[in-house]
């Protein structure tokens, strides 16, 4: 009985490792994927080849543009994180979840992609999401993070600093979180411009 919980548990081990290594590349680049209406939009890019600098939908036509840049780093804070994907989205202009369609999977149109580079940069060309039409809203952005051979994650929202309904009550229930993902941003020229890193977890 023993021996058989060994054999048991080192093929879960393997059968997990083989799963993880597959969405890490082959079922991301087929056509239709075996699990593509259930799976994280993070696997959903189009591109063979991911670089570390991606434009969101609606960058160009919209006048809040943004610029976010940043390193990810590995969880002792130090290291530079190579080949990480980074996944953001977020509402529109008008605080609104622009959804569409493809293969029947609906997902936000105001979405995009990076693949960190050797020094753990990447950045995004998007645009500073608005509040929902008569509400409080904050205005935000959803990151998610996958390491090669590990699960992916969400990140705690992003958020921005000038939100006049991000009050200091607001801010004090994140502090006792310890959530510190608020967007500093100055206006360059044409654009705004943030800079935001990260730090993976430990598992």
């Amino acid at each position: 009985m023993k021996k058989f919980i060994i054999i048991f548990s080192i093929s879960c081990f393997f059968s997990s490792f083989v799963q993880l290594k597959a969405q890490d590349s082959a079922n991301v680049l087929e056509e239709i994927p075996f699990d593509y209406m259930t799976r994280s939009p993070i696997y959903d890019y189009a591109e063979k080849n991911l670089n570390n600098t991606d434009t969101i939908p609606g960058f160009e036509t919209l006048e809040n543009k943004l610029k976010i840049t940043g390193t990810i780093f590995l969880s002792d804070g130090v290291t530079p994180a190579k080949d990480v994907i980074l996944y953001i989205e977020q509402p529109n202009d008008n605080g609104e979840y622009d959804l569409k369609f493809e293969n029947d999977k609906r997902y936000v149109n105001n979405r995009g992609w990076i693949k960190t580079d050797a020094n753990g940069e990447y950045t995004f060309y998007t645009f500073i999401p608005g509040s929902y039409p008569h509400s409080k809203e904050l205005r935000h952005i959803h990151p998610v993070v996958k390491e090669i051979g590990k699960p992916e994650y969400a990140l705690n929202t992003l958020l921005f600093n000038d939100d006049p309904f991000l009050t200091k009550a607001c801010r004090k229930r994140l502090n006792k979180k310890g959530i510190n993902s608020i967007l500093t941003t100055l206006k360059k020229e044409d654009m705004y411009v943030s800079n935001y890193n990260i730090i993976l977890e430990k598992k």
